[in-house]
């Protein structure tokens, strides 16, 4: 198949989580033409495509201001994205759909609440649940302690002695796709920075993508929370990433007795094009 040419599109990055980004409110024939796993496979392949972690759909929504339908680069459909929310939001306000302050907006995990505040944007997202401070796995050598949790995307969190230290892929490839996993889990790795008691390192291996990416979202919201459960940080975490961008994740702990996250991060065009036959 080739990729139909002359559709204009969006390159951007959260904390170099990069996406393809096209506006699909007036031409909804677009998720027709580009949301197909080949099509998604070939604009995100490096090299010989745009290449990007991800393709994202900004469309319409009957109640809320906006809606995304997110793809990871294997082409399968993701639930939830946090930085690509975060980007989300960020074009949204480039595109004169929401103005500073709050908004709401849709995905296919749910209604998500978006703010822009200060030219930064941020996402309140779902409650952490199927929290887990210890899981079955074995620790390796360096591993302090392996904890899981659901932020809307299962996670499996590592606790290790240094970041830098860490064979990602070769260790969080079998883990990823662990049989104990129902539904496979990304998997982070994080160690503190030296630079204060809520400052830590994090690098993630993504499902979806199958590699290591520079950022990733919903893994420093599921790192924050273990790590706060594990008594090791407190409620505002901030994350720096392989990117050496820093996610910041608020906790707010509700009656209900679940930690309910707010994610701040960088969010930016990198630039605008149009599709050429790939």
């Amino acid at each position: 198949m080739t990729i139909p040419s002359g559709h204009p599109f969006f390159k951007m990055s959260g904390s170099g989580n990069d996406f393809i980004f096209f506006d699909a409110r007036s031409d909804t024939g677009l998720t027709h033409e580009f949301a197909t796993p080949e099509a998604v496979r070939r604009l995100c392949a490096p090299g010989t495509g745009i290449g990007a972690d991800g393709v994202v759909f900004l469309q319409s929504d009957t109640y809320q201001a906006f809606r995304i339908r997110y793809f990871n680069r294997d082409g399968s459909l993701g639930e939830l994205c946090g930085n690509a929310s975060l980007c989300s939001v960020r074009l949204a306000r480039e595109l004169g759909i929401i103005g500073d302050g709050t908004c709401h907006f849709e995905t296919d995990a749910g209604a998500m609440t978006g703010h822009f505040r200060d030219g930064r944007p941020e996402i309140d997202l779902p409650a952490v649940h199927d929290l887990r401070p210890e899981t079955e796995f074995d620790r390796q050598l360096g591993e302090q302690r392996i904890g899981f949790a659901n932020t809307g995307v299962p996670h499996l969190v590592i606790l290790v002695d240094a970041v830098g230290n860490v064979d990602v892929v070769g260790r969080g490839r079998p883990l990823r796709m662990d049989q104990r996993l129902k539904h496979g889990a990304n998997v982070n790795f994080v160690a503190a920075s030296g630079a204060g008691p809520d400052e830590f390192l994090i690098r993630t291996y993504e499902r979806g993508v199958e590699a290591e990416t520079l950022a990733c979202g919903t893994g420093a919201v599921a790192s924050a929370a273990l790590l706060h459960s594990w008594g090791l940080a407190g409620r505002v975490i901030n994350l720096r990433t392989k990117s050496d961008r820093t996610l910041t994740v608020t906790l707010r702990k509700k009656a209900d007795g679940h930690l309910w996250p707010t994610l701040s991060g960088e969010a930016r065009v990198v630039y605008q094009g149009r599709t050429a036959e790939l």
